[in-house]
């Protein structure tokens, strides 16, 4: 008999398909949006600002409550995306998808953004002087300097979605083989008599995937000459 039962195994298999999910849904924004609060000058950014960080602060139960409400059955965004493409969140692993996608976006947005930010101005400059347009510059100048950052907060993004619970639980609830990850199984092992041995295996795999992460992270911010304090 192997060290995890099948159903672990279906656990893990589904915590990963749905964090790598949401870190590619969360990446256009995230970068838009650092991008945007890097360079941008307009009225209102320090309310954007606020605005993309509230997951931060919010309890995740809050967070979960309010794509219940835009995103659920009778949700204007619920309504549009099930008419439209026939896509559904509630009690599926899209929306568990959705949910850690949300709370993640704050940590990748704050990553890109120092990493936007310590672009020397002067490189893309020089390029544009040599005949570079906008775009050109972007794609050969700009992108590869931030790649450290985007792949920092790519990773970072997928940390948090691992450890997502609050958020998924409130709006998806927690169901096996469906929107059921590692915390929301470590949960329901709890809640069971002499489910002490499946706690521990689960929160082992969920301790090793976030620490891989976090390591991964710090490799990828001093690669991009930043200390250990920049990206958090």
């Amino acid at each position: 008999m192997g060290l995890f039962s099948p159903e672990e195994w279906q656990i893990v298999a589904l915590s990963l398909r749905v964090s790598g999910v949401a870190i590619l849904l969360a990446l256009p924004p995230a970068f838009a949006l650092a991008w945007l609060l890097a360079r941008g000058r307009f009225p209102g950014k320090v309310l954007l600002d606020a605005l993309v960080h509230l997951p931060l602060v919010l309890p995740p139960v809050v967070t979960g409550w309010m794509l219940l409400l835009a995103f659920g059955a009778n949700g204007p965004a619920g309504r549009f995306f099930a008419e439209t493409l026939g896509l559904t969140f509630m009690f599926r692993w899209t929306g568990a998808a959705l949910a850690a996608a949300v709370m993640a976006l704050p940590l990748m947005v704050r990553a890109m953004r120092l990493s936007i930010e310590a672009v020397d101005r002067r490189l893309e400059g020089a390029a544009r002087t040599l005949g570079a347009g906008p775009w050109r510059t972007f794609f050969t100048v700009t992108l590869p300097l931030t790649m450290p950052g985007v792949l920092a907060g790519l990773v970072l993004g997928f940390a948090r979605s691992i450890g997502e619970f609050g958020a998924t639980i409130t709006f998806v609830s927690n169901i096996p083989g469906e929107t059921q990850t590692l915390p929301l199984a470590i949960y329901a092992a709890l809640q069971v008599p002499g489910g002490e041995a499946a706690v521990t295996r689960l929160a082992v795999i969920s301790v090793l995937l976030s620490l891989a992460a976090l390591v991964a992270s710090e490799i990828l911010a001093r690669r991009s000459g930043r200390g250990p304090g920049h990206v958090l």
